[in-house]
């Protein structure tokens, strides 16, 4: 519960993943209930419980790699563990705000509806901005091109190689 304490504010764009304990535990729990979250909305849109699964290990293949690959050429990967759980942890904690507006999103089309996930959407690219620029320590505009780069490899290229397979 306390490394949970010490993660949380990076939801509100607080503290430097770097300095974050180093807990394989916490990082596969997160990883599990990213997982498992990231199969029940895919498998929502999809309806085939079979592509779901492949798009979602491809998708969490593509996470785990892209972010070693950055950390690997900025020379920070004994950062690996803090980093990789900031970032599926921050997307956890989105989900958690993301599958209520799916679900209001799915039963009524309210536009409201639409601005909330657009608004939950840009969240979850700010947190993953933020924890890049924190990480490599550049600048906005070199984070927010990280970070679409980051997005469109691991959402872009699962759907890709989900749709080969």
């Amino acid at each position: 519960m306390d490394v949970l304490k010490q993660y949380l504010p990076l939801c509100w764009l607080k503290n430097n993943p770097l300095t974050l304990p180093r807990s394989v535990d916490f990082f596969k729990q997160n990883l599990l209930f990213y997982f498992v979250i990231e199969y029940f909305m895919q498998t929502n849109m999809t309806d085939d419980p079979v592509e779901s699964f492949t798009e979602v290990s491809i998708q969490t293949l593509l996470t785990l790699i892209f972010i070693g690959i950055m950390l690997f050429f900025n020379r920070t990967l004994y950062a690996y563990v803090q980093v990789t759980t900031a970032i599926i942890f921050c997307s956890n904690v989105v989900a958690l705000f993301i599958i209520p507006v799916l679900i209001w999103l799915t039963v009524n089309e309210d536009p409201l509806s639409y601005y909330f996930l657009i608004l939950v959407l840009f969240w979850d690219y700010a947190l993953v901005t933020y924890i890049i620029r924190q990480v490599l320590s550049v600048n906005l505009l070199a984070g927010s091109m990280l970070s679409l780069f980051y997005f469109t490899v691991t959402y872009l290229g699962a759907f890709a190689l989900g749709q080969v397979l």
